[in-house]
């Protein structure tokens, strides 16, 4: 009897897809796998390629090696304020806005009252674009008509917080860190109620106090999540372009990376290849930033 089972267990483990399972998998793997190389590494490789040439979209193809990018290091002016502003974006995004998401985080794990309502409220901006949020950021902060002037009643010599280049980046920031946030308090939330409660329990009965227990024992078990928020923390804030089309055109203190490619892609100009050397340097700026951080985080798990 034992042995017709295994008989059996060893038939239905050698069963072979039919050509309808097989044709299935084909279907659902290989639709994805197909966007995937249009959409996204198709423009990808011919951004690269179209990097090293002088092409208006119309006329024929001019191959000019580096120039493209000997121009942009050199002879753009609005390249290095750009990268400046993509990497202070990063920068307040990873250090303000993801700590405070983080906070919320935490706060609302203890369970405190109307939590439910704090979560939803907090969380609400994520359903929003980053477009939606520039005009919110308009409403908010116009030299004219803004609610924050209005607030203050800075009436006769209102405060400019969006055609100041001194004051509009952070204005932009504050909006864009609003919906970061929530994002980021939703992403921990769901990483502090995955913590096994007998390791908080193990630590108390040790003697550790609440914040030694949360920075040693459950922050470092949320890896996974940590991974998670980093890489999102990256891309949102090197591909960061919706919010300050949407208040100036990305011009007047808010020049960033996305901006001179769309500029010069679709602009009068239309210098496809210069915009293509611009894409290239951002796509190497976040995969360096992302890999690096994976690399790091993959090898701390590992030495666990």
């Amino acid at each position: 009897m034992a042995f017709l089972t295994t008989r059996r267990t060893r038939r239905r483990g050698s069963r072979r897809f039919s050509a309808r399972d097989r044709a299935v998998l084909c279907v659902l793997l290989g639709v994805p796998l197909l966007l995937d190389l249009v959409i996204v590494w198709g423009p990808t490789v011919a951004s690269i390629v179209l990097s090293f040439s002088n092409w208006d979209g119309i006329s024929d193809i001019e191959w000019v090696g580096t120039e493209n990018y000997e121009n942009l290091f050199t002879n753009y002016p609005q390249f290095w304020p750009a990268v400046q502003h993509n990497l202070l974006w990063l920068g307040f995004l990873g250090l303000v806005a993801t700590p405070f998401g983080l906070l919320l985080a935490v706060l609302i794990d203890r369970g405190v009252r109307f939590s439910r309502f704090y979560q939803s409220t907090i969380y609400l901006p994520v359903v929003l674009s980053l477009a939606i949020v520039g005009f919110i950021a308009q409403l908010v902060f116009s030299r004219d008509q803004g609610a924050l002037n209005a607030i203050l009643g800075d009436t006769e010599n209102p405060t400019d917080w969006l055609g100041d280049p001194d004051l509009n980046i952070w204005m932009v920031l504050l909006a864009a860190a609003w919906r970061h946030t929530g994002y980021v308090m939703i992403l921990y939330l769901a990483g502090l109620k995955a913590v096994d409660a007998s390791l908080k329990e193990a630590a108390a009965i040790d003697g550790a106090s609440e914040t030694q227990t949360f920075f040693r024992v459950v922050f470092p078990t949320m890896r996974p999540v940590n991974v998670i928020v980093g890489v999102i923390t990256v891309i949102e804030g090197l591909r960061a372009f919706d919010i300050v089309y949407a208040v100036n055109k990305g011009r007047n203190g808010l020049e960033l990376l996305a901006v001179l490619v769309t500029d010069n892609i679709i602009g009068e100009a239309s210098r496809i290849g210069f915009g293509s050397a611009i894409a290239v340097v951002l796509l190497v700026v976040s995969m360096g930033f992302v890999v690096t951080y994976l690399v790091q985080e993959i090898r701390g798990e590992k030495t666990r």
